[in-house]
């Protein structure tokens, strides 16, 4: 999409006036000639024209859906309702990201306001009695580097205006991940910084090296080093109890768009280059490269035992790799568009689930989710009910159930042995990301009308 838009506005397409005859799903899957003729098809359309050519695409995916015996829409058993539902709002841009504390019931949220937020979930069952007893959260805004001291207020101290947002875009929040713990929160910024912060929002340590904006960040399971992974094409490792560089990994030749541990001092790191390295602490070179990849590689992921690396890419491929190997162990090709995200449940060896079969999951832009059988190599279940790009997916802690947000609007869980789908929730924006509590009894999921989601699963 990025690279479809760019090509139009250089070629001088009037994008406020002609993309509003687009729908995200366009952009997301059609080419720039593709685009264009579609612009001077709708252009003189009516709304109501336009309004029934969406329909009639909703209404064609909806009835793929259910050929595969899912009920996309009317299914009142499954429908969550608005009213059982605790709204956190307050951010002033759209929230792109959210992790629950592994201790404590507590949320992060970042967002494109320059700020990140700490959101303490009142205990029981969500709704409106939740959201009468909601505190207000911690703010973590992310000032410009000119002055000292903490960058966390309550709210309510925010200019007289509440204009977050007009503080600078180039603080949007991209990443966030808390430690092993859920003592310390640790944000990536557009700015090129990464921040720690305690639960009580007070500004840790400002981490300054990277040269661009960080996508991606993560503790270590030790929780004495952090990962980060930069627009600048590099990796860093922190000491965090010094704020100072372990070490920065620079293999990549374009910009870096995830990185994750193996071991506490191991890691992968995915590039818009297409590969992917292995790094060691301590080793001026790549532990591994794996190569197969023919476009962007957008995320990675260990296996619980640190075994497999899955990757996925614009190339409508996942593929999993393993380090006595050079080539890929498995390729899957089943996709129709490019694969945004891949998750692996906890199960099988390394996991808190030993007994259940490990399992690969993947969302693509072609609005669907598939569940690998990694043993095997096949695919055990498409879940089709989405009707835009799948942006996220999550499995439960015990394994046995998978949450999936969409652009649709819609937030599924679905069973992950049959591959039903149980519950159903839709909000009033895209969805960028959802996230389980610690014990599986509460979902969260960010939106793009600024605001995130707190859903209970019995």
């Amino acid at each position: 999409m990025r690279d479809a838009v760019l090509t139009m506005i250089q070629d001088g397409t009037d994008v406020d006036a002609d993309f509003s005859v687009l729908s995200t799903r366009d952009l997301l899957s059609r080419s720039v000639d593709e685009l264009k003729e579609l612009v001077a098809q709708r252009r003189n359309m009516t709304e109501e024209e336009r309004k029934a050519l969406r329909e009639e695409t909703e209404k064609e995916i909806r009835a793929k859906a259910e050929a595969n015996g899912i009920k996309v829409e009317n299914d009142v058993e499954k429908e969550i309702k608005a009213e059982d539902v605790t709204i956190l709002d307050g951010h002033t841009s759209e929230v792109f990201i959210c992790a629950w504390n592994p201790a404590k019931e507590m949320l992060a949220s970042g967002s494109g306001d320059s700020t990140a937020r700490v959101w303490a979930v009142p205990a029981g069952p969500s709704g409106r009695d939740a959201q009468a007893k909601l505190a207000k959260p911690k703010i973590l805004e992310h000032k410009s580097e000119g002055g000292d001291g903490p960058e966390a207020m309550e709210t309510g101290e925010e200019d007289k205006n509440g204009e977050v947002a007009a503080r600078g875009k180039q603080k949007d929040v991209t990443t966030l991940d808390w430690n092993a713990d859920g003592t310390m929160l640790a944000t990536g910024s557009y700015d090129g910084h990464a921040r720690i912060w305690d639960t009580n929002g007070k500004l840790v340590m400002t981490l300054k090296q990277h040269k661009g904006p960080i996508f991606s960040l993560k503790w270590n399971k030790t929780g004495d080093s952090l990962l980060s992974g930069s627009v600048d094409k590099t990796a860093i490792v922190w000491d965090v109890k010094t704020g100072k560089m372990k070490q920065q990994f620079a293999f990549h030749s374009a910009p870096t768009l995830d990185v994750d541990w193996r071991t506490a001092d191991s890691f992968a790191t995915s590039s818009m280059d297409h590969s992917i390295y292995v790094c060691k602490l301590g080793d001026d070179k790549p532990v591994k490269a794996f190569k197969g990849h023919t476009d962007e590689v957008n995320a990675i992921k260990w296996d619980p035992s640190g075994t497999l690396l899955a990757s996925c890419s614009d190339d409508f491929t996942a593929k999993v790799w393993n380090l006595k190997k050079d080539a890929c162990v498995h390729s899957f090709s089943d996709h129709e568009k490019e694969i945004y995200t891949i998750k692996w449940s906890p199960t099988g060896p390394g996991s808190d689930n030993p007994d259940l079969p490990l399992i690969l999951a993947t969302a693509s832009y072609d609005a669907t989710i598939k569940l690998w059988d990694v043993d095997s190599g096949k695919c055990l279940h498409t879940l089709e009910g989405h009707t835009d790009p799948v942006y996220s997916v999550a499995f439960s802690p015990d394994g046995k159930y998978l949450a999936s947000g969409s652009f649709d609007k819609h937030l599924h869980i679905w069973n992950v042995k049959d591959g039903s789908l149980m519950r159903t929730y839709k909000g009033e924006g895209g969805i960028f990301e959802v996230c389980w509590n610690k014990d599986g009894s509460k979902i969260a999921a960010c939106f793009s009308n600024n605001r995130v989601s707190v859903i209970d699963f019995n």
